[in-house]
């Protein structure tokens, strides 16, 4: 558990407890003790088991906290994920911050495993984007590796992607390539990404030193097949399909040909995934 995670676990209970859990405090007695699982409602693809074990470890260090089944794992309804046992004012103090991380975590690798399942068999990987949660970014895309997908960019700082908006700004062609030549001459360890809006300029990047990879945005499938015809046997720069990728749309994509397919949705749109918490006597 790294200190951004443990910086998270603290800000979240600190939003949630207050200045502390009035039910736990005056409807629990103090000496009471329990014995509590984690379990899906749901099948899916689990990521946060680790982070929402630490949620109670945080509240409680004296709690016994056990992670049954670790994170990737794909489970049925009724699997057991965490068994947790102390005291019961702390475990309920607990619970829902641990069941938010768990839940979101979950649902987000349960999509990526769904997404990742629709194009198995054909050479593409699913990528995640930066529209994350703020803050929750690095869990976020961990719960994409969780689910078998293929992180994309962390931020601005690890690949440069050039867009539209910067392509109207930087002012043509020859200006993006002495651009691409002095970031690889001042940040060897960066890549370039360029982002094409139609296959004229696919066959300009092409035609480039120094681009890694090269986002077809929003095109049709006819142009996604174009795009890869047009690369050729080459291995750089691989391609990108983005904009309007859904489920159902996402085979017939995956099998023009491309490498990789993006989907904001795997973060900013996954369900949660159904977690519950069930005391047990003891």
């Amino acid at each position: 558990m790294n200190d951004h995670s443990a910086i998270l676990i603290e800000l979240a209970l600190a939003e949630d407890i207050g200045s502390g859990d009035v039910t736990s405090l005056y409807f629990i007695p103090e000496e009471r003790r329990a014995c509590a699982f984690v379990a899906v409602r749901k099948d899916g693809v689990v990521s946060g088991v680790e982070l929402a074990a630490r949620v109670f470890s945080t509240v409680d260090p004296a709690l016994d906290v056990e992670m049954l089944i670790t994170d990737g794992s794909r489970v049925a309804a009724g699997a057991l994920l965490i068994r947790v046992e102390g005291s019961a004012r702390s475990i309920l103090t607990a619970e829902r911050t641990a069941l938010n991380f768990l839940q979101h975590l979950s649902g987000v690798a349960t999509l990526t495993a769904r997404y990742v399942e629709q194009i198995k068999g054909t050479r593409a990987r699913i990528l995640d984007t930066r529209k994350t949660t703020p803050g929750y970014r690095l869990l976020e895309k961990q719960a994409v590796l969780d689910g078998g997908g293929t992180n994309h960019r962390l931020g601005l700082y690890d690949r440069a992607m050039v867009k539209d908006n910067h392509l109207v700004a930087e002012g043509g062609t020859e200006a993006i390539q002495a651009a691409i030549d002095q970031l690889k001459s001042d940040k060897p360890g960066v890549e370039v990404e360029l982002e094409a809006d139609s296959l004229e300029q696919v066959r300009n990047f092409l035609a480039m030193d120094g681009v890694d990879f090269i986002l077809l945005d929003n095109m049709s499938l006819e142009e996604l097949r174009a795009a890869v015809e047009m690369r050729g046997e080459r291995s750089k720069p691989q391609l990108e399909a983005s904009g309007g990728i859904t489920l159902a749309t996402l085979r017939e994509i995956a099998e023009t040909g491309v490498d990789f397919i993006s989907a904001g949705a795997l973060t900013h749109s996954a369900p949660a995934l159904d977690v519950g918490l069930d005391f047990e006597a003891i």
